[in-house]
């Protein structure tokens, strides 16, 4: 027996709320399945979408060793000396915005290695 597609979905169009819901029960019950199921995914899914993804990586002070610092966020960042510098004197700033986790926990590592506080937001 093959199912009529089109005439399904057209007295589907046709049905009342009232009947539309019956029909949901009706399937409910006789396959033993929840029409709310999908929906709690759907919701399960979007909230594990909102979780953070990306960081900001902030430097909050430069510390000691100013050089040191000035030359590892011109690495990282590829900004010019004068930028770099303007950037650490300039302390709390971000040094790099949307990056991955682990790109955040490195870059966090290498300025601190080097005497500088740093901050993930």
């Amino acid at each position: 027996m093959a199912l009529d597609t089109e005439k399904i979905i057209e007295d589907l169009k046709n049905a009342s709320i009232l009947e539309l819901n019956d029909l949901v029960k009706a399937i409910e019950d006789e396959f033993g399945v929840s029409a709310a199921a999908p929906v709690a995914a759907a919701g399960a899914a979007g909230g594990e979408a909102a979780a953070k993804s990306s960081y900001d990586v902030e430097l909050t002070e430069a510390g000691q060793e100013k050089v040191k610092v000035i030359k590892v966020v011109r690495d990282l960042t590829g900004l010019g000396l004068k930028d770099s510098k303007d950037l650490v004197d300039g302390a709390p700033k971000n040094v790099k915005e949307g990056v991955s986790e682990d790109e955040a926990n490195d870059i966090k590592a290498k300025l601190e290695e080097v005497g500088a506080s740093v901050t993930l937001k």
